[in-house]
């Protein structure tokens, strides 16, 4: 039975396209491949997707470029980038714009497939809960719009990506109460694997640096030590 879902692989390696085009359609996704990145643009442009996985090495269009320009779509569309980059910087600027998840080669196409199906899986969550919710959240100087996924710091917009506003959000909806790496990967993510935790992190980290004052004194998530992590209440604060 499909899914109704539609998915674009912008892959210049015809070994693995075919390899993601034969267990996605095993799932019942509906999917499209495009060989270089100039394809991949026109494709992008013309086509209403579920979801995008995009090389980061590709003939003309790289996926960096193919990634700021999905962002840049009306609509919302979970991206996972895949390279042979695996350096921390190529995965950082893969997340600065807009990137979902990202995973480096080789990498198992089992693993793949298991993370589009999560983040479909948690985006459909998200709709569903940013339709059922459809006002502002405020927690004091800040203010969280899950329509229009903007945020606001004492009436200052503040630029996030898609990861970074579902992880800000999901915090400031259960404020004060402590979630482990792990629940975060389950409940943010949508996956559970052992030795992904770095990704909270990093997200955790950049979140500090675009809310706080002082990164390294933080008011808004803070560390529970031996625990992990947590939204403070404003009129609780935090050291």
């Amino acid at each position: 039975m499909g899914t109704g879902k539609h998915i674009l692989i912008v892959e210049d390696d015809v070994h693995i396209a075919e390899l993601l085009q034969l267990h996605l359609r095993d799932e019942g996704y509906t999917v499209t491949h495009a060989a270089d990145g100039d394809e991949g643009l026109r494709l992008l442009d013309q086509g209403s997707w579920d979801a995008l996985v995009l090389d980061l090495m590709l003939p003309g269009v790289d996926g960096l470029e193919l990634c700021k320009r999905a962002r840049m779509l009306g609509r919302y569309i979970p991206i996972i980038i895949t390279s042979a980059r695996s350096s921390e910087v190529h995965r950082i600027l893969g997340l600065e714009l807009g990137a979902d998840d990202y995973l480096a080669k080789p990498f198992s196409v089992l693993e793949l497939v298991a993370r589009i199906r999560a983040l479909l899986r948690r985006t459909e969550a998200l709709l569903k809960d940013s339709r059922a919710q459809a006002g502002e959240l405020t927690l004091g100087d800040l203010t969280l719009d899950p329509v229009s996924r903007t945020v606001t710091l004492s009436g200052r917009h503040i630029e996030l990506t898609p990861r970074e506003f579902d992880l800000l959000y999901f915090f400031a909806r259960h404020p004060e109460r402590v979630f482990s790496r792990l629940e975060l990967l389950n409940d943010v993510w949508g996956y559970r694997h052992e030795g992904y935790e770095h990704t909270v992190n990093t997200h955790i980290n950049r979140l500090r640096s675009k809310l706080e004052l002082d990164p390294s004194s933080p008011r808004h998530i803070v560390t529970v030590w031996g625990r992990g992590y947590k939204f403070a209440r404003p009129e609780t604060g935090s050291s």
